[in-house]
């Protein structure tokens, strides 16, 4: 598929959901739209692998009766190999294009969205919520239970928001289902992520239009390169990878873009909502149900990998979050080494120290913050001081350009955080804040912009009002204040100016005018009437 195609597709994906959601906010309609593409791929999943299975007895999983003896041994045979390979199960009947057919009548030729109310539809949301419970259920007792426990949950075929009666509802969603259905997924191409990349462009689309509530669940693309890229240099494999605010699993799946393989991807995410959608998210890019791990609660409060260690930590916390800051987590391993806590009021270094407890002794942390982590003091200013004082971790400190994440404008920057460093004498600061390009109301880092970035990360040398390398005593007696403009000058001279020739300007300036004032005069003279002056 050409990158003119994989665009199509995107736009078409996005313009069922912009025509069919009605008034409902994007941001509702998001869950629905998502939640029927990734039953589609599902279905499509589940189709191809029982059609491979029955392809040496000559016969396609759709035309099995599943209620003969014999075709109800077929299915318990497929059931058992696809719960083992896929992690789920779905009967024929079960099958997207199946529903989508049996709730859709075509009264005439439509290939338009604005002819759409020529569907008539069949009443399928009870049938509908039964197979998605039953995916669900058809997993209890597996390997893969925790992967799609509850998974479908947000898909309210209830709500009124999808039509004040039990018929308007059914109408839309046999809409919906009628239009996805013509899609072709490509999913027997093995060598594509196009349905991956297409639904990481909806929630980046249903990001920009959620305002404050995308960051709750989406780091732009840009950024997501920068974080994957700074935390894979000169590794082609990863072991493990891990977000402990992982949000839609967008970051972690950024990863997978850099590296020939990661082993295992793990993540932590508080908002039940958005946990649905990073495990929907994992899946639908190809991640086999045994390769990650998404656990849903607070990370501060109860994290749920505190044992384990990471090769590559990634993440973009909420920015001055609230938390307990409870004196009990001064026997915590995460924080009772610092002396302090972070404050109730900006867990920003709460939520630092969390993930260097989790890094690996090989691994790299690249992790987004606001700049007041850079230099605010008390509590915060003593746990910045002892990891660059007492742990020597912080490896690099990266500006981003304002207005780059949605739903805020604060400009924010990335914190480069190792173990083990190359460069153990020195930090690496850049300020890449002027390094954008902008569209709409949002700045977007360009890919050029990134290059620099990274370029600069790995050859660690002084750039002029770009970079500087600060060795660690530079950095003490600037009293482990990291603020970036004391040590990238950015300062631009202003054009010197000659004086002299100004003032010549100025008394040839007053010799036209008196010249001109005389011109005028004459001119009234002429006229008889009176001069202006």
């Amino acid at each position: 598929m050409s990158e003119d195609q994989k665009k199509q597709l995107e736009q078409q994906l996005w313009n069922i959901a912009n025509t069919l959601r009605g008034k409902m906010d994007a941001d509702e309609f998001r869950d629905y739209i998502l939640g029927f593409i990734f039953y589609k791929y599902l279905s499509e999943k589940m189709h191809i692998y029982a059609n491979t299975i029955l392809q040496e007895d000559g016969i396609k999983y759709e035309s099995i009766n599943e209620n003969t003896a014999e075709g109800k041994e077929y299915l318990t045979a497929i059931k058992e190999a696809s719960l083992t390979t896929l992690g789920y199960f779905l009967k024929p009947s079960e099958l997207f294009s199946q529903v989508a057919k049996r709730g859709n009548k075509v009264a005439a030729e439509a290939t338009e969205l604005k002819d759409s109310n020529t569907y008539q539809s069949n009443f399928i949301l009870e049938d509908l919520g039964n197979i998605l419970k039953n995916i669900e259920q058809s997993t209890m007792g597996t390997d893969s239970e925790d992967d799609f426990d509850n998974l479908f949950e947000d898909l309210d075929l209830t709500s009124t928001k999808l039509g004040r009666t039990e018929t308007e509802k059914n109408t839309l969603i046999a809409k919906v289902l009628a239009h996805l259905d013509k899609i072709d997924f490509q999913l027997s191409n093995t060598e594509l992520d196009v349905l991956g990349d297409a639904y990481e462009y909806l929630i980046g689309k249903f990001a920009s239009g959620a305002g404050k509530k995308a960051g709750e669940f989406y780091t732009p693309q840009e950024v997501s390169t920068v974080l994957a890229r700074l935390v894979t240099i000169g590794k082609q494999k990863i072991k493990s990878a891990y977000d402990g605010t992982c949000g839609s699993g967008s970051l972690l799946l950024r990863i997978k873009k850099q590296v020939q393989d990661v082993g295992n991807f793990y993540g932590q995410e508080l908002n039940r909502t958005t946990y649905n959608l990073a495990r929907m998210n994992m899946i639908l890019h190809g991640v086999h149900y045994q390769k990650f791990d998404i656990k849903q609660e607070d990370t501060l409060e109860k994290p749920q990998h505190f044992d384990m260690r990471f090769e590559a930590i990634v993440a973009n916390p909420p920015f001055s979050a609230h938390w307990s800051a409870s004196p009990l987590f001064m026997s915590d391993d995460r924080f009772s080494q610092y002396g302090k806590l972070a404050p109730t009021t900006k867990a920003d270094f709460a939520f630092i120290q969390h993930m260097v407890h989790q890094l690996a002794d090989n691994g790299t942390m690249a992790v987004v913050v606001p700049h007041g982590v850079l230099f605010r003091g008390g509590a915060e200013g003593h746990i910045r001081q002892y990891l660059i004082e007492d742990r020597n971790y912080l490896d690099a400190v990266i500006g981003l350009p304002a207005n780059i994440f949605y739903g805020t404008s604060i400009p924010t920057c990335i914190l480069v955080l190792k173990k083990c460093r190359e460069n153990p004498n020195d930090i690496l600061f850049i300020d890449s804040s002027q390094y954008f390009e902008k569209s709409g109301n949002q700045n977007y880092l360009r890919d050029d912009d990134i290059d620099l970035i990274i370029d600069t990360v790995k050859e660690r040398i002084n750039k002029p009002k770009y970079s500087h390398v600060a060795l660690l005593q530079q950095v003490a007696d600037n009293g482990y204040n990291l603020n970036i403009p004391r040590y990238v000058d950015t300062f631009e001279a202003e054009e010197t100016i000659n004086i002299d020739a100004i003032a010549n300007e100025l008394k040839a300036l007053e010799t036209n005018i008196k010249t001109n004032d005389a011109t005028i005069a004459q001119f009234c003279l002429e006229l008889n009437i009176i001069a202006p002056f």
